[in-house]
């Protein structure tokens, strides 16, 4: 349209282009004839009368503007100047067209060809098919946003008797009024409705004042321009304006991190930390005995036949499948509302950048960030490899004395017992006991209160792992599928607020 828009405003600007349009034996061509005051298309009962469009000028240098519309010289005539005190007509190129409804195909191309080149139309219509749903549905709806360039004539008037010609007038108003066409009444713009008699001349100087005003503002190719350019916006708007606010929402947005931390297992690597983190606590402030059973059974463990666990299939499957369902999810939740050609683009995005996130996230979930529960992975078996120990509180050191001291009383207290049962020393069985007792409870004591305290900081330590995983997680989903979202989507509202320049729209509310 643009191209056509620039053609035209390239060739002579003192021209109107207007053509004569209407269906079979509604007497346009009697009209082009009686407005040129002389017979130049040829009329008769035959049907179809016309088979190319005629041109003719009033102005000398329409020669452009007709080579533009396909007329060959053959077909372009001269009127009959100054008869009768008529209008001028100064500038005005009038072009008889084919019937739009001719049996020949070729002359319903032609018409539509030219009709999308002119500047104005003056369709013609008679009392019998003024009201032809060909003209309404093909021509006069479409065009209803063109009314400013659009003349409608009711043609052979002189065939209605009494005040029939009113009635049929106000009812083609009517139809008019309900394709969406604005009448040009009381001063407002819009098209001109007329009736005359192309045959008796009743009626036609009105139109040729009409058309010689028309042509003097010199302002139809502009608003024909114009009129092309809604009408182009009008096809673009369902590919370029959504019907609602669009874009990726910050619950969407939680939505996709939590999946993707559910694939990469940020819960579960939580839990491994927070035990991890528990029993380096008992381990370091366990009683000696039970750090040797421990050990104990560690060295039956090493010497007993097993391998390494490893990941099922089935397990590494569903995580994969997770993290394609959480990319699916987001992609149509940002398609959302968007045109159909942004909406596959959106959701196209989203798949390309997935391209290798499942093997990102389970590269993370090997080496979690530092500090992301480290040491639970590593006494969980898993194969981490450079794991560190979980961090220990300040109180560990005192708790560790403490322990120790109770397992001094325990073996100072056995030894004295020891002693006095050899006769080394003289027997006092009550001091040695309590040491030993007091060594017996306290350790577990000590233990339990241990414990006890670990479990707060166990708790925030695993919490703390999993924020990081997840964290990751998000980082790599959002890198890899949300930033090329957001671009796709920063891309449509760049195109969306020039399409909405070009169609003059109010961006308030759309």
């Amino acid at each position: 349209m643009l191209d056509e828009a620039s053609a035209r405003r390239r060739l002579s600007a003192r021209h109107t282009v207007v053509a004569i349009a209407g269906a079979t034996g509604s007497g346009k061509s009697t009209l082009f004839n009686s407005l040129a005051g002389v017979p130049l298309s040829e009329t008769g009962l035959r049907r179809p009368t016309t088979s190319a469009p005629i041109a003719c000028s009033w102005t000398d240098g329409a020669a452009g503007l007709l080579d533009r519309l396909g007329i060959p010289g053959r077909q372009r005539r001269r009127p009959l100047q100054g008869q009768h005190g008529d209008a001028p007509l100064e500038g005005l190129v009038l072009v008889d067209l084919p019937d739009h409804d001719s049996a020949a195909p070729e002359h319903r191309e032609q018409v539509d060809r030219v009709l999308a080149l002119v500047d104005a139309v003056v369709w013609v219509v008679d009392p019998e098919k003024y009201a032809d749903a060909m003209l309404h549905e093909r021509y006069l709806r479409p065009m209803a946003g063109h009314a400013e360039v659009m003349f409608v004539v009711l043609n052979q008037v002189d065939r209605l008797p009494g005040d029939a010609a009113e009635q049929v007038l106000d009812d083609l108003r009517r139809l008019l009024d309900e394709d969406g066409i604005a009448l040009g009444e009381h001063g407002e713009p819009g098209a001109t409705v007329l009736p005359l008699s192309a045959l008796t001349g009743e009626g036609v100087g009105e139109l040729r004042e009409a058309l010689d005003q028309f042509t003097a503002e010199r302002t139809a190719a502009a608003r024909r321009i114009g009129a092309d350019v809604d009408a182009a916006a009008d096809r673009l708007r369902p590919v370029y304006a959504a019907g609602r606010q669009v874009g990726l929402s910050e619950a969407a947005r939680e939505e996709f991190a939590d999946r993707l931390a559910d694939a990469v297992g940020a819960a579960a690597a939580g839990q491994a930390a927070e035990r991890a983190w528990s029993r380096g606590a008992n381990k370091a402030c366990g009683t000696p005995w039970l750090r040797l059973w421990r050990w104990y059974e560690a060295q039956r463990a090493l010497t007993s036949p097993a391998t390494a666990p490893v990941p099922p299939a089935e397990e590494e499957a569903t995580a994969r499948q997770r993290v394609e369902h959480a990319v699916r999810a987001v992609g149509e939740a940002a398609a959302t509302g968007l045109p159909v050609a942004w909406g596959q683009a959106v959701r196209e995005a989203a798949t390309r950048g997935a391209e290798g996130l499942p093997e990102a996230l389970d590269a993370l979930a090997v080496n979690p960030p530092q500090g992301a529960g480290h040491g639970g992975a590593a006494q969980e078996g898993t194969a981490h490899g450079g794991a560190t120990r979980p961090p220990r509180p300040g109180w560990w050191p005192v708790a560790v004395l403490v322990q120790a001291s109770m397992t001094i009383l325990q073996i100072l207290g056995g030894l004295w017992l020891l002693a006095q049962i050899i006769g080394v020393v003289p027997p006092n069985l009550g001091v040695p006991a309590l040491m030993m007792l007091a060594g017996i409870v306290g350790g577990p004591c000590v233990e339990w209160a241990c414990r006890f305290a670990a479990k707060g900081p166990a708790r925030r330590y695993g919490q703390d792992a999993e924020r990081r995983l997840r964290d990751a997680a998000a980082a790599c989903g959002r890198a890899r599928v949300l930033d090329p979202v957001a671009a796709e989507l920063l891309r449509y509202r760049e195109v969306r607020e020039q399409y909405v320049r070009v169609a003059g729209f109010s961006t308030t509310g759309r």
